[in-house]
């Protein structure tokens, strides 16, 4: 029997097909999306709760004309498969593959390349906006989820709207999560909108009745009219959206396409600010997603065999650094009632989930609004606790105003907790967080550090939080290096480097996950016979001065390396150390991230390819000495003709 979806490439495809065939290629995407997941990681509940949605948008709108735009990106899948990336579809997240996110530089469906949350409603309005300058008419539609809405600069960005009146369709998908469980005041706000029937009924009636009352014509309509819009401010809960300049219509479910596609028709005929209220479920027609959907946001590899699922378990004996984390600050917790957790709607990324089963108390999920995440850390460092602010690193970028005004400004001490540090891998260029030590180091009252191993982590966690300081910890997307933990805390100073391995013929300096990658690289040179000396930088703020200048004044070759960018980043922060000691820079070579966008891949193939794996460190480090050792040459010999 042959697939609907086989016949559809592009959405002038979809357009072609009768309205009662559309549940059954809804299915076929299902079953494609489920089959890809299965064997590439991704984003999964979220994207089988927009499959009718995603359809029915393509289904009355022309998006090479009219434009979409997704926050967040990762619910895009069914968008791309309608949008002629349907063959690429199974390389999905994969290195040289399609983006798991909207991307500009694959198709004109996608005017952005976004992947984070709270942006969808200002590009939206700034289209709009643009499109009344220059006499351009279309529909500009941003789909936007409940956790993504409650974001400050959607907020600010419906305010705006509802001012300006600009023609602009705002779609709520309302699947009452956002990574995780949707949390604060929207979240139950939603809720009581679901949950109203009155005022859906009270529309239907009133229209009805209008029927059969024509012959009165448009006084009759206005007053009837006027006493829905009463009722309604009463008993709706969507009053705050028309309070805010918006005409509101919903809420009506997400799977029936009857309904979505009348509604759709009917609405883009209207001017002005809309927005649409959209209920879908997370998961749909997968149940182990349905029934689980965080668990599936970003589900590992599994096996479908005979109705059941199987997933292919990781190593048990790798523990991330994640991991490990989350059991120290839990830890940490029961010894010290003033500590504090606070994330942005990510508990099960950023391990907070132990901690926040066993001290709800003490444990804040403030949803996708980072900025407040670290301005609530403000007050309740003032308040006499120890917050503990756990969130991705690129995620952090959000609130970096906060971070300068409300914590390093204040001396309040706070300790971030920058989980994806570096190369993240196969999420790409919105999510790899190689810009943190650059926007972070320059500030003020703030320590920046960054643990070679879990057992370090584990030290650096208890070190921060007796410190009273505002303190960033940094870490991979991966798991420690070591087979085992200890039990103990080690106590170091802070600032204060560690030789790990001496040589003669020059150091690797190495920050946090580059340490074992360079005594890999030490190992190889060793067989080569180059000795080198390697250090855990352990601090990018503040340095071990003393150290850093011995080992210039002592060694004819001192390579950096980090897995951040070098503009900015620890490398910089060496070389300036020196330079302003007015000591040999030339000795300095750096190593790590170019000023570019890392595309998306395996994390250990990016670092290969960046030369930041052993093999290339050691190269690198040959390579350099032999460059010396001929522009040694070059000098010697010029000075000898010189002298002659």
């Amino acid at each position: 029997m042959s697939k609907l979806l086989d016949c559809v490439e592009y959405p002038e495809d979809l357009k072609k097909l009768k309205p009662e065939d559309l549940p059954k290629l809804a299915m076929e995407i299902r079953e494609l999306i489920v089959d890809v997941v299965s064997k590439n990681p991704g984003h999964l509940s979220s994207n089988l709760g927009v499959v009718e949605l995603t359809i029915a948008l393509h289904y009355c709108f022309d998006f090479k004309k009219d434009k979409i735009v997704w926050d967040v990106g990762h619910q895009a899948y069914v968008h791309k498969i309608l949008t002629g990336r349907k063959s690429k579809f199974p390389a999905l997240r994969q290195y040289k593959g399609l983006s798991g996110f909207p991307d500009k530089n694959e198709s004109i469906y996608d005017p952005f390349t976004c992947g984070h949350s709270g942006n969808a409603i200002s590009a939206a309005l700034g289209i709009s906006c643009a499109d009344a300058i220059l006499g351009c008419k279309r529909s500009i539609v941003a789909v936007v989820g409940d956790g993504a809405i409650g974001a400050g600069m959607s907020l600010e960005a419906l305010n705006h709207s509802g001012d300006l009146k600009k023609n602009l369709l705002v779609v709520l998908n309302d699947n009452e999560m956002s990574i995780s469980n949707t949390v604060g005041a929207f979240s139950k706000y939603f809720n009581k909108i679901r949950t109203t029937s009155l005022y859906a009924d009270l529309k239907k009636d009133v229209h009805n009745l209008l029927n059969f009352l024509p012959v009165f014509g448009k006084p009759v309509e206005k007053t009837l009219e006027n006493i829905v819009e009463l009722i309604k401010g009463g008993t709706v809960p969507g009053q705050i959206f028309t309070d805010l300049g918006f005409n509101y219509f919903g809420p009506i479910d997400g799977h029936n396409f009857r309904i979505l596609i009348e509604t759709l028709h009917d609405i883009k005929k209207l001017e002005g600010p809309l927005l649409l209220h959209v209920v879908t479920e997370k998961g749909r027609g997968f149940e182990p997603a349905f029934q689980n959907p965080t668990q599936y946001h970003s589900s590992g590899n599994f096996e479908m065999c005979e109705g059941k699922i199987t997933h292919v378990a990781n190593d048990p004996k790798k523990i991330s650094y994640t991991k490990v984390f989350g059991d120290t600050i839990v830890e940490l917790a029961k010894a010290d009632q003033k500590i504090v957790g606070i994330t942005a709607a990510m508990p099960d990324g950023t391990g907070m989930v132990s901690f926040s089963k066993k001290f709800p108390d003490r444990f804040y999920d403030v949803g996708i609004c980072e900025q407040h995440a670290v301005g609530l850390a403000n007050g309740l460092s003032v308040g006499g606790l120890k917050p503990v602010v756990a969130i991705y690193s690129t995620f952090l970028q959000r609130a970096f105003d906060q971070v300068f005004h409300d914590i390093c400004l204040q001396r309040n001490g706070v300790v971030f907790v920058l989980d994806r540090a570096g190369i993240v891998g196969n999420d790409g260029p919105t999510h790899n967080g190689v810009f943190d030590i650059a926007y972070l180091r320059n500030l003020p009252e703030i320590i920046l550090m960054a643990p070679k191993d879990g057992n370090e982590l584990k030290s650096m966690l208890n070190i921060a939080l007796d410190s009273g300081k505002a303190v960033a910890i940094r870490y991979p997307k991966e798991d420690i290096p070591e087979e085992k933990l200890s039990s103990q805390y080690e106590s170091f100073e802070i600032g204060k480097a560690e030789i790990l391995r001496e040589g003669t013929d020059g150091v690797l300096f190495a920050y946090g996950a580059m340490v074992y990658r360079c005594l890999r690289a030490a190992e190889k040179l060793s067989e080569k016979g180059v000795e080198v000396t390697v250090v855990n930088a352990r601090f990018a703020k503040p340095l071990d001065k003393e150290l850093i200048l011995e080992l210039v004044r002592n060694h004819k070759l001192i390579i950096t390396v980090e897995d951040h960018v070098l503009m900015g980043g620890f490398g910089s922060a060496v070389l300036e150390l020196v330079s302003d000691e007015r000591e040999a820079t030339g000795k300095i070579v750096r190593l790590g991230i170019p000023d570019r966008f890392i595309e998306h891949g395996p994390r250990n193939l990016m670092l290969k390819n960046l030369g930041l794996d052993e093999n290339g460190i050691a190269d690198k480090f040959i390579a350099t000495l032999e460059l010396m050792d001929i522009s040694s040459s070059f000098t010697k010999a010029g000075k000898r003709r010189l002298t002659v």
